[in-house]
């Protein structure tokens, strides 16, 4: 049974459409050019409590996902582990503050600031795509933070020529809702407009839980104008010399392009303790079945990589795959 949760949020207010005036969140100016030390933003985040005694699970969602795309899961293994279990919005996503510094040095400053400050060191750092290299860009600049390291689907190698990113921002962009009436009705009207560029419906299922109402308008919280200029360095990694010697498992989905065989040489210079896993007929979106809608990978990606976590602290017997692989769990992607 959970005992008690914590969490921050930001207000909605202030967050407006990529291109809008009236967007009033502090913004945090762009600091990590030319070697300058980059400036943290305030991160929404929500923390189930648990046992102080073993290292917390600490999960990031990938480019265009929030901290709920994990929720069931956390609460899954919160229950199963009694382990402290925390989900967090990258800054320019969900709920956390708007930044035009989209550098994964930013965002790994971000954690450096609010994981020892929630008492969360060392962690279980799990991160699926952007976040996963997030989580690996820690890992390196601060291995005191991070017990063991899990990134999923992901590596360090450029994916830029894998990505239809640019084609989902420039989709999103150019979608009018002002004269829609209600919130529903917006999300119909974007899910129509994004259908002639992304065909997936589970896609634009993401993609649609970052349109929300602010002030009586309906726009996207997504801080698009910076994902748009960063987005290259999003899909690279920054160049890095140091090593993590903690444990490390890179799981990768069989049909994915993000994180290949290839890339074993590479991630084990950096990272020499890595393991690789495979989870059978999975992608981005998850394990893809004919005729099922493809999940988000945290149900079948992070039951594969449990037992793994928790390796050296307690008996995993007690957690039930079935149960973090529950057919209802509500299908999300990417993120």
């Amino acid at each position: 049974m959970l005992r008690w949760t914590r969490a921050w949020t930001a207000p909605y207010r202030g967050i407006g459409l990529s291109n809008s005036s009236f967007s009033r969140l502090p913004i945090a100016p762009s600091s990590s050019q030319g070697g300058t030390e980059p400036r943290p933003v305030r991160l929404s985040y929500k923390l189930l409590d648990g046992e102080a005694a073993s290292p917390a699970l600490v999960f990031l969602h990938g480019l265009f996902g929030s901290k709920t795309n994990f929720n069931f899961v956390a609460k899954t293994l919160a229950q199963q582990t009694g382990r402290r279990v925390l989900t967090v919005d990258a800054r320019n996503h969900g709920e956390s503050s708007h930044s035009p510094d989209m550098s994964y040095e930013a965002m790994s400053k971000d954690l450096q600031d609010l994981l020892p400050h929630l008492g969360l060191v060392p962690c279980v750092l799990i991160g699926h795509s952007m976040g996963g290299r997030t989580a690996m860009l820690l890992a390196l600049q601060r291995p005191e933070l991070v017990e063991r390291l899990i990134a999923v689907d992901i590596s360090q190698v450029e994916t830029t020529s894998s990505s239809n990113f640019p084609n989902y921002i420039a989709a999103m962009r150019a979608v009018d809702m002002a004269n829609e009436a209600s919130l529903s009705g917006a999300r119909k009207l974007a899910d129509e407009r994004l259908r002639s560029v992304i065909q997936s419906a589970s896609i634009r299922q993401l993609l649609l839980t970052n349109l929300v109402e602010v002030d009586g308008r309906f726009v996207w919280r997504l801080n698009l104008d910076a994902l748009a200029q960063h987005l290259d360095k999003i899909l690279d990694f920054p160049a890095r010399q140091e090593t993590y010697s903690g444990p490390t498992l890179f799981l990768r989905g069989g049909n994915s392009q993000f994180l290949l065989p290839s890339h074993y040489p590479e991630i084990r210079r950096l990272f020499p303790r890595a393991q690789m896993q495979t989870v059978p007929n999975a992608g981005q979106r998850g394990r893809e079945t004919p005729g099922v809608k493809a999940l988000y990978p945290a149900p079948c990606f992070c039951t594969e990589a449990l037992r793994w976590a928790l390796q050296g602290h307690e008996d995993s017997e007690g957690v039930r795959p079935q149960t973090l692989m529950n057919k209802d769990t509500p299908p999300k992607v990417l993120g």
